[in-house]
């Protein structure tokens, strides 16, 4: 059963983000970027309250993604990413993301908390973030 509904445009669009935002970290890399997309859609609370598809939680503004500020984004989703995007959507979830709903990459260690958020963990050079279970129980 999916997390959420969608539709193959819309997955492609997941695709290309989980690409430009991880394709230097692997494919498990680019799926903890998934789900913390696809969690921002269940999320419906702080900074994506309201945020109800695929497309609305890319191109929020403010509080997107860099990704799509940038070429490499708009590129045609491969069938491998697609892949990967309708695993995340189907529910594949993994640590440190699976909670999470930031991420981003310091230019040194990752610190404890952002943004009053708590530290989940690390991969690679993205640290991801969580809200409270309290502040956002739909994720958890």
């Amino acid at each position: 059963m999916a997390r959420i509904r969608t539709n193959s445009r819309q997955t492609a669009l997941l695709a290309r983000l989980m690409r430009a935002e991880a394709e230097g970290e692997g494919e498990v890399g680019m799926i903890l970027v998934g789900v913390v997309g696809v969690n921002r859609v269940v999320a419906d609370c702080l900074d994506f309250e309201d945020i109800q598809t695929l497309q609305q939680m890319i191109f929020q503004s403010p509080g997107g993604f860099e990704a799509v500020q940038k070429p490499y984004f708009y590129q045609k989703a491969r069938e491998r990413d697609i892949r990967l995007a309708q695993r995340v959507i189907r529910g594949e979830r993994r640590d440190p993301a699976t909670n999470a709903l930031w991420f981003f990459q310091p230019t040194g260690t990752c610190p404890a908390t952002w943004f009053n958020q708590t530290l989940s963990g690390q991969y690679k050079s993205h640290c991801f973030y969580v809200p409270s279970p309290q502040e956002c129980p739909q994720v958890y």
